[in-house]
Formats: C-alpha cells, sequence, structure tokens
C-alpha cells in the first residue's frame, strides 16, 4: 500500500482492467486537479442549494434523511471503487449526495454555534491548500516511513470508529467520536484532524506517481478519491470546532 485512502488501490487494479490508451489520453495531475474542481463546485451547489432549503423549513433536518443520504453516497463510493471506469459519470452524482449530507450534517451546528461552518469550510480549504504547497516545496518528504505511519495512524483510526459504532448499541460514546468538549475528547479530534490532513498529501503523491500510466477516465477517480478525504477532513474540523465552542 502506497496510501491509506482505500479508493487510491484502484490504481493498482489498472493494469488488469484491459484498457488500452495512448499517451494523449493518459491521467496527468492537471487534468485530475481540474476534475477535483469540478467536483467541489458540485458539492458547493448542492450544499448552498440544501441550506437554502433548510433555512426556509421549520427546525432541524430529521436523522432519517441525513441516513438515507449517507448511505446512497457511501454505495455510489464503493462502486466507483470497484468499477473505477464509472468515475466520470457517479464521481459528480457523489459529489451532489456529499453536498446534501454535508449540509444536513452542519446546519444543526450552525444554529447552536453561529459561524462555525464557516470556520471549518475555510480551515479545510486552507489546509488543502496548505498541504499542497508543503507536498510541492518538498517541506514534507513522502518516503516508507512517512507512508507507514500515516497508514498505521489512519487505519487505527477506522477501527476506532468501528469500536465508536459498536460501541453506541450500547449506549455508550467513545471518546472523540461525540462531541463532548472534554480535553481527552479534542486532543483526540486534533489528532484525527492531523492525519485526515496528512492523507492529503499521500494523495497529492500516489496521483502524482501515477499520472501518465493509467487512462484518462482516471483523473475522475483521483478526484474523487480527494473529494472523498476533504469530506473526512471537514467533518472532523466541524467536529472538533464544535467541542471546543461547547468547552468555552
Amino acid at each position: 500500500m502506497n496510501t491509506s485512502n482505500p479508493t487510491l488501490g484502484a490504481f493498482n487494479r489498472v493494469s488488469t482492467l484491459g484498457v488500452g490508451y495512448e499517451a494523449s489520453g493518459a491521467m496527468t495531475v492537471d487534468g485530475t486537479i481540474h476534475k477535483a474542481g469540478v467536483l467541489g463546485v458540485l458539492l458547493a451547489l448542492a450544499f448552498a442549494f440544501t441550506w437554502t432549503g433548510l433555512s426556509h423549513a421549520a427546525g432541524v433536518p430529521a436523522a432519517a434523511p441525513i441516513m438515507i443520504g449517507a448511505l446512497g453516497g457511501f454505495i455510489i463510493a464503493m462502486i466507483i471503487s470497484f468499477n473505477p471506469p464509472s468515475a466520470p459519470y457517479l464521481s459528480p452524482v457523489y459529489a451532489l449526495v456529499e453536498g446534501f449530507v454535508l449540509a444536513a450534517i452542519s446546519y444543526p451546528l450552525e444554529q447552536l454555534y453561529p459561524f462555525i461552518v464557516l470556520q471549518a469550510a475555510t480551515m479545510t480549504i486552507a489546509t488543502l491548500f496548505g498541504m499542497l504547497f508543503a507536498y510541492k516545496a518538498r517541506l514534507i518528504v513522502v518516503n516508507n516511513t512517512f507512508r507507514a505511519v500515516i497508514i498505521g495512524a489512519t487505519m487505527t483510526i477506522f477501527f476506532y470508529y468501528l469500536a465508536g459504532f459498536i460501541a453506541l448499541f450500547f449506549h455508550f460514546t467513545l471518546p472523540g467520536l461525540g462531541f463532548q468538549g472534554g480535553l481527552l475528547s479534542i486532543g483526540i479530534s486534533v489528532l484525527i484532524v492531523i492525519v485526515a490532513a496528512l492523507n492529503l498529501v499521500l494523495d497529492f503523491d500516489y496521483i502524482a506517481n501515477n499520472a501518465g500510466s493509467a487512462p484518462k477516465y482516471m483523473e475522475w477517480y483521483g478526484a474523487f478519491s480527494l473529494l472523498v478525504t476533504l469530506v473526512w477532513l471537514y467533518l472532523e474540523i466541524l467536529r472538533l470546532l464544535a467541542k471546543m465552542r461547547d468547552r468555552n
């Protein structure tokens, strides 16, 4: 494994898909960035549309639509992951679904903590460009040790999420996974945000290393994979800010 982003593992399977292409039809870094921008715009539009609807509705969004949207996004992500050629068609749909889900999750928190969504979005975008600059300027060098540490940390977080999900059935919330404002909970969230941010660097490196050796449609797949990491980062920053606001 060269990345902890599970969606990027499809690059290892491209050679087995039997797709031929000329050099002009190969994936490029610039093409991936452009398509990531398109997905970002679609997510933002869906977010704004959903937010406008919620602001005109009474109360806060019900949990059921959020769960349905999250499940739908997960199913779409799985289809794209196991069928990369579908990325040009399904990744825009994934971006729209995630825009809806993020708005539905963010809206209630905005009512409790004014301007928290703007802060979380700004910090997410700043982190994206900050990590990209650090990678391009080689302030962060991606080597085997770096990959091993970040991948190991990400897998640990995944299993912690899984344990937290199981704990919910026993009406117990693990520290860091809820919105408790304790120091331990905040500390865990800070670590998760750092790991999520560093995953962006691994994503940049993996996409750059596969540019020129993967078919053109993998630009959409790479953009989709970046969006997966950014959604995770935004949600964790939002959770962290809510905890810090609650503590104050």
